[in-house]
């Protein structure tokens, strides 16, 4: 499947304030929550739509809704700071959670936490996080929701790097990926590259 890197230039701007170092936790939540609007509003373009009549006060309406719930699902922790923005375009999504950590013998991302809408086989889902850096923990969420029932999943991000979206890839060809920016690559301590950072560290302030 595609990936697709949003340009719009309030999602560049909001991006740039992400990595700029001096960003403030406070104005950092917020260019992530405004961000994770637009790239949700992108990533749902495709989403299926049935067509309904609407009584409006003066006549009927031939009107299209979407047709499935959507589901949304953030990769703690870091994911966690998307969800208020995606949230604000909608009000009407049920919400899941994954909790994945890299475990110290492996080096492979481990869930720890999974809760799921029971519904989510019949959903489109939205999973997040805001760095597909390695692409481990990205595809270990995908496999989660695939056990789960899911069959339509979109992966949204803010940055990504080519490591981490060849590993998705071939682990979930049939998932596109939405991002802001595909970044050069991997430091060795598999920090993205320029990147932001650690978001979760910055959006919480625990840096």
């Amino acid at each position: 499947m595609e990936v697709t890197v949003v340009h719009h230039p309030i999602v560049q701007d909001r991006l740039a304030r992400l990595r700029h170092r001096e960003t403030e936790p406070e104005s950092f939540r917020r260019a992530v929550h405004e961000l994770a609007m637009l790239m949700a509003f992108e990533a749902t373009r495709s989403l299926g739509v049935k067509t309904e009549i609407i009584p409006t006060p003066v006549a009927p309406a031939t009107c299209k809704i979407l047709a499935r719930p959507v589901v949304v699902v953030p990769i703690l922790r870091a994911g966690l700071g998307m969800l208020q923005g995606i949230l604000s375009l909608l009000p009407d999504a049920l919400i899941g959670h994954i909790g994945m950590a890299r475990n110290e013998e492996t080096k492979r991302p481990e869930s720890y936490f999974l809760k799921l809408p029971r519904n989510i086989a019949e959903a489109d889902v939205l999973l997040v996080d805001p760095m597909l850096a390695t692409g481990h923990s990205g595809a270990a969420a995908a496999d989660k929701l695939k056990e789960a029932g899911a069959t339509r999943i979109v992966f949204v991000s803010i940055l990504a790097t080519p490591e981490g979206i060849a590993v998705f890839q071939a682990a979930h060809p049939d998932i596109p990926i939405f991002t802001a920016s595909i970044d050069d690559g991997l430091t060795d301590k598999a920090y993205i590259t320029p990147g932001l950072g650690d978001a979760g560290d910055r959006y919480f302030g625990t840096n």
